[in-house]
């Protein structure tokens, strides 16, 4: 396990980016932590890493998006489910193909997600810094580290 404190939201875009340069379509990132912990800005820095240069934003009502840059990338909120179905997968599965997937809240979705390439969770320490932990497979956090 990576583990790195982040002091502001283009810091934790940095350490994400790090990790997206190893990602290929058919990964999948679980993306937890408590609300405000910096989920989306972590998934907004991946994507800015993978190509998608338009507005990344918490697809929370949605429940996805998907996103068009060097490689697809899908990024899909399960907050708001508070089970899931066959039925639920079946609508959100077209998802995760062809694509970098970035889940937030996959403990609600476990059964049903595909094995994730990374799990990262992210811990608010105070206002101001939060821990960023990756697990998986020969992932790490390289490059993430300078600052500015």
């Amino acid at each position: 396990m990576s583990e790195l404190e982040s002091r502001s939201p283009e810091e934790t875009e940095r350490i994400a980016a790090g990790l997206a340069g190893g990602l290929a379509p058919g990964d999948v990132v679980t993306v937890s932590g408590e609300l405000g912990s910096g989920k989306t800005t972590f998934v907004r820095g991946a994507c800015r890493a993978l190509g998608v240069e338009g507005p990344v934003t918490s697809p929370t009502y949605a429940i996805g998006h998907r996103y068009c840059g060097r490689v697809p990338v899908a990024h899909l909120d399960l907050y708001r489910f508070d089970g899931m179905s066959e039925a639920d997968w079946a609508d959100l599965e077209p998802y995760f193909e062809g694509a970098v997937a970035f889940v937030e809240w996959p403990e609600v979705g476990e059964e049903f997600l595909p094995a994730p390439q990374a799990r990262v969770r992210l811990r608010l320490l105070d206002l101001e810094r939060r821990v960023i932990e990756v697990q998986g497979a020969g992932m790490s956090l390289q490059m993430a580290t300078s600052r500015p």
